[in-house]
């Protein structure tokens, strides 16, 4: 199947007044009758006033994976002082000996907020009877209430598996081993997990090192399957070389791998960031078509995760986009780009490293960013409103 290019360019400006939802009235998009209007498109507006602080002068390092559980509530992983993320300026009270009195330190790797946005639990790092990886990279809680960690540093080759409140059951994989996509034993820097709950599967972006989807068995961690680009099985490691975007796609992930996301129906949509593309998959690996987002990207690449919207067919896809800082909204059937929202900065509603994106039941997007962003951002669903093309910029309240 042919390959799509798509990006967007012009500025379009949404009446309120179109929307399906009143004015300063979210709606519950899994039951707006306008989802399925194909003229229109699904808008935002981001909430500068969640989350709320965090307690204990706690400050989030470069935040690296978001997700959203069966009560609504909104989880986060981050990279704090261990990993060496926050500057001794901006923790003072955590240095040795401390130059601060009270501000600030490093809040636990793992923060679970509920639908206000208060914080609702904390927890995570290196304990007994697992290996914590050197850098955590991505979170999902899953259909059984678990929680699943991955990392992408040097010798994370495997995935942990905790209950909610953040008591150990299973790791998966052997720590310390390097690249082999080949492998059946161990991963190599895990960038996503996610879930198939039905299937009682969980889907692994493998990864930073390895140039794959792999998919385990959610209650024994047992490898199931596993594929490469365009759903082989023999993958390579070879170095493909700098990326060109006037050349013919690349035959494996160019990488990272950096999400495998099943939706409810049969299929996979998984990022392959630095080629600037969605693959999308049957769920025992086939091949069905590819999407390119701002194909023109270099360096860190334009697709860094994806998530879907909550209506009962999943009518659209976010983009996550940590380059260009946006997020980009297409609609599912077809893969038809519609627009993106967002720009670069660092107030409401922009975005510095858009890493990880997540929706909750009623519609609205949550985003995370890492490198100096540092933060989780809200954005409200809007409801329904004519479909705009290209860039709307930032979807800041009125």
């Amino acid at each position: 199947m042919p390959s799509k290019y798509l990006a967007g360019v012009a500025l379009v400006i949404i009446c309120a007044a179109c929307m399906s939802a009143d004015a300063g009235a979210p709606m519950d998009m899994a039951s707006d009758p306008a989802v399925t209007d194909p003229s229109m498109a699904p808008m935002f507006e981001v909430d500068p006033f969640w989350p709320k602080p965090l307690p204990n002068h706690w400050l989030l390092g470069s935040t690296i994976g978001a997700a959203v559980d069966s009560r609504d509530h909104v989880w986060i992983i981050h990279r704090g002082n261990d990993d060496g993320n926050l500057a001794p300026n901006e923790i003072p009270s955590q240095q040795s000996p401390p130059i601060a009195d009270e501000c600030c330190s490093s809040a636990p790797p793992v923060l679970e907020f509920d639908a206000e946005g208060n914080l609702a639990g904390s927890w995570g790092g290196p304990g007994d009877g697992y290996t914590w990886p050197a850098s955590n990279h991505g979170i999902v809680v899953d259909h059984m209430d678990n929680v699943w960690i991955g990392g992408n540093g040097g010798g994370d080759s495997h995935v942990l598996k905790f209950t909610r409140s953040g008591e150990f059951l299973l790791q998966v994989g052997e720590p310390g081993n390097g690249v082999n996509s080949m492998a059946e034993n161990h991963f190599s820097r895990v960038a996503k997990v996610t879930y198939d709950g039905p299937a009682n599967e969980i889907y692994l972006a493998d990864g930073y090192g390895n140039k794959r989807v792999a998919v385990i068995d959610a209650s024994t961690g047992n490898l199931k399957r596993f594929w490469g680009a365009y759903g082989t099985t023999t993958i390579s490691d070879d170095f493909l070389g700098a990326y060109d975007p006037m050349a013919e796609p690349a035959q494996q992930f160019r990488g990272p791998v950096h999400c495998a996301d099943p939706a409810d129906d049969d299929f996979v949509y998984v990022c392959d960031r630095g080629g600037n593309r969605i693959q999308v998959f049957t769920k025992t690996g086939d091949y069905v078509e590819e999407i390119f987002i701002e194909k023109n990207s270099g360096g860190s690449g334009a697709v860094w995760d994806v998530a879907f919207s909550p209506d009962p067919a999943q009518s659209f896809i976010y983009v996550a986009d940590g380059l260009n800082e946006r997020v980009h909204v297409v609609r599912r059937q077809g893969m038809e780009y519609i627009y993106n929202f967002g720009d670069g900065g660092r107030m409401a509603g922009q975005f510095f490293g858009t890493h990880s994106i997540a929706t909750d039941s009623q519609g609205n997007i949550y985003t995370t960013e890492t490198y100096e962003g540092k933060r989780l951002q809200k954005h409200t669903y809007m409801g329904m409103g004519p479909a705009p093309s290209g860039s709307t910029g930032v979807a800041h309240p009125e």
